[in-house]
């Protein structure tokens, strides 16, 4: 057996010398070193020997165990050494070349124009008042004064979920929820995504609007006009030419339709305004008494206008965009101009 450990260890050691790579020196450990490698296979064979000689050829296999283990790590090293001096020798940087700049994000179109209406709002002394998207039929709908047979939920196109709960069509329960718990003056916009079962180039089944509510003694029409004018000169330009012409709405009367000089032709007439010279941007008018009685208002102490517009709308006519799909497809070459 000393014979046969003797001619094993120069074995071993004759693979070591010629192993080149980590992975050849790890064939050489499992083959003399692993749990079935000749090593191992020696030491279970001890028990073959006399008594006498176990002490003896046992510590001489541990010794050529050691000797094994210890070139095997010593010529890993040397491996390893090796191998990075070539790698750095091949893979050298050029530290003169212009590094990668990280491409920084920019504000979603939508978001832009709810933050420059709300700036303007806020500097006429409106505040932000939000409320759940996910709204019970009374506040989205019988609080607005529309009663359940009311031909102008047709208009809406709701998304019902149960038990007379919805989606919301519009940010107009904000506007009551305010109400239950404020005592007038009130002077808030309600800015916020609604849903509608409508999709086309012009619509989508999710949509942003910001709906505005002002309530005060002595509020009157003549107010609604010189707000909503100051506000869309400040959107569009001071030059931006601004009409009401009459309209319908259930919580509102009189109601009326703001439009504003066309943005693309100036008002003199083109295929964006066909060739009218007007644009519809919101709807708007003075507060119906029934919404006041809803929410334990006096209709005879107080008076109010709402108004509403939809982000969208304002975002394609603010810079160009002819297709509201795009708002929503999170196409990096559109988000980028922005």
């Amino acid at each position: 057996m000393r014979e046969q450990l003797e001619q094993m260890r120069q074995q071993a050691l004759s693979a070591i010398a010629a192993a080149t790579t980590e992975e050849m020196l790890n064939e050489v450990r499992v083959r003399y070193l692993g749990r079935k490698g000749e090593l191992t296979g020696l030491m279970k064979g001890l028990g073959t020997l006399p008594a006498d000689e176990r002490p003896k050829v046992g510590q001489l296999v541990n010794t050529v165990k050691d000797e094994v283990e210890a070139q095997i790590e010593q010529t890993m090293n040397r491996a390893r050494e090796e191998a990075t001096a070539k790698r750095l020798a091949t893979e050298r940087i050029d530290v003169t070349l212009p590094g990668r700049g990280r491409r920084q994000g920019s504000k979603h179109p939508i978001t832009l124009v709810i933050e420059e209406v709300t700036e303007i709002f806020a500097g006429l002394g409106f505040s932000v008042a939000e409320g759940p998207e996910i709204e019970h039929d009374w506040y989205n709908f019988e609080a607005l004064n529309f009663p359940p047979e009311h031909p102008a939920r047709d208009m809406q196109d709701t998304f019902f979920v149960e038990n007379q709960m919805l989606l919301r069509t519009h940010t107009s329960p904000v506007q009551i929820r305010t109400m239950l718990k404020q005592q007038p003056p009130v002077r808030i916009i309600a800015p916020g995504a609604v849903y509608r079962c409508d999709s086309d180039a012009t619509h989508s089944p999710m949509f942003h609007q910001i709906e505005g509510l002002m309530v005060d003694t002595q509020v009157s029409f003549a107010d609604l006009k010189g707000i909503l004018t100051t506000f869309t000169n400040q959107l569009f330009g001071q030059k931006t030419g601004v009409r009401l012409r009459p309209s319908f709405f259930p919580f509102t009367e009189p109601s009326a339709e703001v439009d504003i000089a066309c943005v693309i032709c100036g008002g003199s007439g083109c295929r964006v305004c066909k060739q009218t010279g007007w644009l519809e941007i919101l709807g708007a008018g003075m507060v119906d008494p029934e919404v006041f009685r809803h929410v334990g208002y006096d209709p005879e102490t107080i008076s109010g206008f709402a108004f509403g517009m939809g982000i969208e709308r304002i975002a394609m006519l603010k810079y160009g965009i002819s297709d509201m799909r795009l708002l929503f497809e999170n196409d990096i070459r559109f988000l980028k101009q922005f």
